[in-house]
């Protein structure tokens, strides 16, 4: 045998040898990897602790309402079970809103910038009235908070009541429309709308059992979801930022009522705190230690709890922080909230 076959032979068995090798080093290394997910999927490492850097919380400001000394709660989940809640979530820093926007000056500019005449009269020390020109329109504004309403006089001026009113995604973007053209919509103004029909009946605006039976589309503006949950107010259907649409076309024309409760979020600034068991989070709610959003159609009685679930609470007044709640659905559109954090947490 000569050498060049030899070599030839022990090319081979180290090409060989080496490919075997390889092989052998990816089926090990793939079952070290199997079995160290499979490891942690069954023993996965603990959370980071709560962080808890902004201290003690303040009480979440829920709307002062008793809770009817007749109502009792059962809860009957479609599996039987209680939810599974995370050991902690996420607290958002709210920050103070600039005195430039608190002042006669900021109003004026606001005002200017919705259409409307900025030379305004105070009807309150606090709350500015302005109004437009050629529409029977008012805007009322707080120096203190920023917070304004908008109203058409539809007895002044009844021609809104004459056109078809727009579809819902057609009044969604007009008011979008109108808060982007004066610089008031905020980038986590962009949760569900929710548009629904109503018209005008003795005076008052009510919802409409359709669009042809309505005069205006109301759209409710709610916050984007925090951490894969949901922002809900005090009244759950109903935004902090509303609008009643017209099918005007003239723009002026457009906004026949609104509400602007907005107050910002920074979500650069935030701490974890520990959030209650479902279990104890239902033990106090079922002892009357929360809130209810809405009775429903509920009269009093056992009320039967069908859902928990974890989201935020867009309290709609100014606060220091942005919480996370328990929010309990039932029958009869039945809603009720409780603070999610655990109570050592809260100041007095």
């Amino acid at each position: 045998m000569t050498q060049l076959t030899r070599l030839s032979i022990l090319t081979r068995k180290i090409i060989r040898y080496g490919a075997f090798g390889i092989i052998g080093i990816i089926i090990v290394r793939a079952t070290i990897l199997t079995g160290v997910s499979i490891y942690r999927y069954f023993f996965p490492p603990p959370p980071p602790p709560p962080t808890v850097s902004f201290g003690r919380l303040p009480k979440l400001p829920f709307p002062i309402k008793e809770v009817p000394n007749d109502v009792s709660f059962t809860l009957q989940t479609p599996t039987g079970d209680l939810p599974k809640f995370p050991l902690t979530e996420n607290v958002y820093f709210m920050p103070k809103l600039s005195s430039q926007l608190l002042s006669l000056d900021g109003a004026k500019k606001k005002a200017d910038d919705l259409g409307f005449d900025p030379n305004g009269a105070g009807v309150t020390d606090t709350i500015y009235s302005f109004t437009n020109e050629r529409f029977p329109a008012e805007l009322k504004i707080s120096i203190v908070t920023g917070v304004f309403s908008i109203s058409y006089d539809l007895t002044k001026d009844p021609s809104p009541l004459e056109k078809r009113p727009p579809a819902g995604e057609i009044a969604a973007a007009r008011a979008r429309s109108y808060m982007s053209g004066a610089g008031i919509l905020p980038e986590d103004l962009t949760g569900p709308t929710y548009p629904e029909p109503v018209k005008l009946e003795n005076q008052k605006i009510i919802g409409a059992t359709s669009l042809s039976d309505a005069n205006f589309v109301k759209v409710n503006f709610f916050r984007k979801n925090y951490t894969d949950l949901p922002a809900l107010t005090s009244e759950p259907n109903k935004a902090n930022v509303w609008f009643i649409v017209s099918g005007d076309t003239q723009r002026e024309k457009q906004a026949i009522a609104a509400e602007y409760h907005y107050f910002p979020v920074d979500e650069t600034k935030f701490a974890t705190y520990p959030v209650k068991t479902p279990e104890t989070a239902w033990n106090e709610f079922a002892n009357k230690q929360g809130y209810i959003a809405s009775m429903g159609e509920n009269q009093g009685g056992n009320i039967v709890v069908r859902r928990m679930y974890l989201a935020y609470y867009d309290a709609g007044v100014p606060t220091d922080f942005f919480q996370p709640i328990v929010v309990f659905e039932g029958d009869k559109n039945f809603v009720g909230y409780l603070p999610a954090v655990t109570g050592e947490y809260y100041g007095e």
